[in-house]
Formats: structure tokens, sequence, C-alpha cells
């Protein structure tokens, strides 16, 4: 008699990597962790498998020889415009969101309604425990405003509202970023898209990203753009 069995789950997706070349260019490297934070590790809207990539972040910290580590952290407000909570619709919808600024609504974007996460101020949306986080040269807030989302860790959605993290980058002289954390498919994803247009080469360091998705689409995304992708030994080897 034949039984109905559930498929086996999906292997999540890994893209091929590289070495990371020794050419003669000028190579500074930057360190980027993004948003290892309690609620995407074992708090409201967890990465399947976040925890697991801490030994390898916490090896890219500690190298010496980085121009600056720079971290990323949610930072939001009780009403802000990501949660399903402010607009009293069920988590996971999606909406079409408009910068406040733009009273004619002629630029919308999609919005997946999240979870409340990574409320300012509380245990969720601090560092996750075990994170070499006094190595971190500066941290840079996201989504501090009710009515903008901010995936990346250089500007919001729109692009109207820039962080300190290209300056910093500038400053420092860095050429390479590379970017570890959470989560692939969103946060990282959308800061690496920015690296590249504001001029970096730009590295995702596989081994230490875990993503929602378990697919190819945003590494797919990531490297039609020009991302690269390398693995922490490679890292590692070119920073010796």
């Amino acid at each position: 008699m034949a039984t109905h069995t559930d498929p086996p789950p999906q292997a999540p997706y890994e893209p091929e990597t590289e070495a990371i070349p020794d050419d003669g260019q000028p190579f500074h490297p930057a360190l980027v962790v993004i948003d290892m934070q309690n609620d995407f590790v074992t708090g409201s809207l967890p990465v399947p498998g976040g925890a697991s990539i801490l030994p390898q972040v916490n090896d890219l910290i500690q190298l010496a020889k980085f121009e600056a580590r720079i971290a990323t952290r949610d930072h939001h407000p009780t009403d802000h415009v990501s949660f399903a909570k402010t607009h009293e619709k069920p988590e996971f919808t999606k909406i079409v969101i408009y910068h406040p600024e733009d009273a004619k609504e002629l630029l919308g974007k999609e919005q997946i309604l999240w979870p409340v996460h990574c409320l300012a101020d509380t245990d969720g949306a601090e560092f996750i425990p075990g994170l070499v986080k006094d190595r971190f040269d500066a941290t840079i807030m996201k989504g501090t405003h009710p009515s903008i989302e901010s995936y990346s860790g250089f500007k919001d959605i729109w692009g109207k509202n820039e962080t300190d993290l290209p300056g910093i980058l500038n400053e420092r002289g860095v050429t390479d970023v590379f970017y570890v954390g959470l989560a692939g498919d969103f946060c990282v994803k959308y800061t690496a898209l920015d690296s590249v247009e504001y001029g970096f080469r730009t590295w995702v360091v596989v081994d230490a990203v875990k993503s929602i998705s378990q697919d190819e689409v945003a590494w797919n995304q990531m490297r039609d753009k020009g991302v690269r992708f390398t693995k922490t030994e490679d890292v590692k080897k070119r920073l010796a």
C-alpha cells in the first residue's frame, strides 16, 4: 500500500566562491557585520541556522588587517512601518508603502509586513551573546524612523537618507568590503548591492551568512550586479 511522505527539506543553495586575488591592486579591506541580533537568532524573527555562523563571524572580526570593523543593527520604534501590527494585518502580508514626503504616492515600494522585531532598547535588538562586539569601530543603526524602511546599511529603500557607513569606509581608504551576518536575502543582499553602487569591491562571505529563503534568487541578484562570493578561510589566507 502506497503511503504519502513529505519531500525532503530543501538544502540551502550555496553559490560558487572564489579566492581573493593578490593581483597588485590596492587592497584595503573592511568587514561589515550585519544584524547579528537576538531577534534574528532566537527571537521573534529567527533566520534558520543564524546561530551557526557565530564562529566564522568572530574569526573574521578578530583578523588584524581590516581597516575597519563595522556592525549594523535594526533599531525600530514600536510603530515601525515594517510591522504587521502597525497596519493591523497578518504577518508576512505584502503591501505598498510610500516615503513620508511622497504626498502624491508616486514612488511606492513593496513591503513585507514582519513580526515586531528589534525594538529600540530591548533585548531583541541587542547583539547575540558571544559576538566579539568590542572590536567594532562603529555601529550603524537602521530603521529608526517609524515611516521609513531600511534594509541596507548604506541608506533607506528610497535612497533619501544615507547612513554614516559610506563616509566611514571612504575616510579609511577602504577598497574591498566583506559582508557577513543576517539575513542573506534581505539586509545582507541590499547592503551588498548598495556597496557595489558606492564603488567598493564587494564580497559576501558565504559560510558566514544565513538566509530566510533557501533558494538561489538573492545570490543570483547579487552576482548579476557584481557582488563576489568567498569563504572565511579564503579571507583568512588573504589577510594573513
